[in-house]
């Protein structure tokens, strides 16, 4: 694989911390470590690369109803 090729979920994209079983959003990469937020917001986290993972369609649906009934509960 050429070292220009991207490996896992890029800035902005939903990806999976396999380590944590958590989904969120890639905010970047510092210190050789991912860092990822919660899709609903709040402290993000760091992985490892090898540990995160795009997600799957059915994760990504399921995560995103989540978000958007939470919401709905709110009245937002």
């Amino acid at each position: 694989m050429a070292s220009n090729q991207q490996t896992g979920p890029g800035i902005g994209e939903l990806a999976k911390d396999t380590t944590r079983g958590r989904i969120g959003v890639v905010m970047g990469e510092v210190g050789g470590r991912v860092q990822i937020r919660p899709i609903n917001g709040g402290k993000e986290w760091d992985a490892m690369p090898d540990d995160v993972v795009p997600t799957s369609a059915r994760e990504e649906l399921s995560a995103r109803l989540a978000i958007r009934n939470g919401n709905s509960r709110a009245g937002l």
